[in-house]
């Protein structure tokens, strides 16, 4: 495609020179269009640093390759220094040189004799022009980090890559920063990538997300897609924070210790193993005689969300404000007739009962 702007194909990591030694990537594929905001969400330890790493020229693949605006940048017999890339890169903790003012950070990657026209723009972009003279120091978190990307921005690079650049953040800041990086980057007819651990920040503000963990791609999918069709039930786990349940069959039935399930016997292709579905699935029942027993006890704006032990598997369970239910009571829980979930394999719907 003609607006194809990074393309990454099977591309294999492993940290050492031995090959058996445990890979931080295993054959991971990614396209990246020209103006798009990819999100890059995973827990800890998953790759993504190796990845931007891998990206920027800092790392070399055992496998695989990445084009970049139709030239190879990396495979495992090339590699282009990073300066000759293109590529900016805006880090978690600023990066800032100290003993330079925020104009001459903004600065410090174009020559001498290169037009400084685009960094004063930018600094005007995202109201710096009045903190050219202050040092970092001198500066909040969110200054710095604008500092960053208008640095990254400003030897007119296309493309800029973002490591969890909000996570030091206060949160009012960190939301007004994160609907300005879009904004931002449109303007400048840039692309980016987004690493975070933050379901929230990267289904809202990125145009598609990829969710990695132990180094694979379980789904690359558009935020509503991901958010209604879950690839498998460790995106529903960790993006949506869903309950996996164990499942059941019986003669075509399927059975949980919470109630049954009803699915229409044409979607099945295999058997299916577990059942994914929402905090508000549940009905507490309270009783001192239960087997469940409540283990935690969070507010969630609208609701408690209750972390209940039963039947030797935790379940979160919504319940409303005026609940006066504690850490340590007992209750029995059943779903809520008429919701739906998800089995797995296959990502097939289904209505509780």
């Amino acid at each position: 495609m003609s607006d194809l702007h990074l393309q990454i194909t099977n591309l294999c990591h492993h940290y050492g020179d031995d090959t058996r030694n445990e890979q931080t990537l295993n054959s991971v594929s990614l396209s990246l269009y020209k103006g798009e905001l990819l999100g890059l969400l995973r827990p800890s330890g998953c790759g993504k640093t190796t990845l931007l790493r891998l990206i920027a020229g800092f790392e070399k693949p055992s496998e695989g390759s990445i084009v970049f605006q139709n030239q190879i940048i990396s495979s495992s017999s090339f590699l282009l220094p990073p300066e000759k890339r293109g590529i900016g890169m805006v880090f978690q903790d600023y990066a800032l040189f100290p003993h330079l003012n925020a104009w001459e950070n903004v600065c410090f990657g174009l020559s001498q004799s290169q037009d400084k026209g685009r960094a004063i723009w930018l600094m005007q972009l995202l109201g710096l022009e009045n903190l050219r003279k202050r040092f970092p120091h001198e500066l909040s978190g969110g200054q710095r980090q604008r500092i960053g990307l208008a640095r990254a921005l400003a030897p007119g690079t296309s493309m800029v890559l973002l490591d969890e650049p909000f996570s030091s953040l206060d949160v009012e800041v960190r939301l007004r920063l994160r609907n300005e990086l879009s904004r931002v980057l449109k303007t400048c007819s840039a692309s980016g990538i987004l690493v975070t651990h933050d379901p929230q920040e990267a289904l809202g503000i990125c145009d598609r997300v990829a969710i990695m963990r132990e180094g694979l791609i379980h789904q690359c999918s558009h935020p509503l897609e991901i958010l209604t069709r879950p690839k498998t039930p460790f995106v529903g786990n960790f993006v949506l924070q869903h309950n996996l349940i164990r499942i059941s069959s019986d003669n075509g039935s399927y059975l949980t210790p919470f109630g049954n399930i009803v699915v229409k016997s044409h979607l099945i292709k295999e058997s299916p193993q577990t059942l994914m579905i929402d905090d508000s699935s549940f009905e507490i029942i309270p009783s001192p005689a239960a087997k469940g027993i409540i283990k935690g006890k969070e507010f969630n704006n609208t609701s408690w969300v209750f972390r209940i032990e039963y039947c030797d598997q935790i379940v979160r369970v919504s319940s409303p404000l005026d609940s006066d239910l504690n850490i340590g009571d007992h209750c029995d829980l059943r779903f809520i007739s008429g919701k739906y979930g998800y089995l797995f394999p296959g990502c097939i719907t289904c209505l509780l009962k």
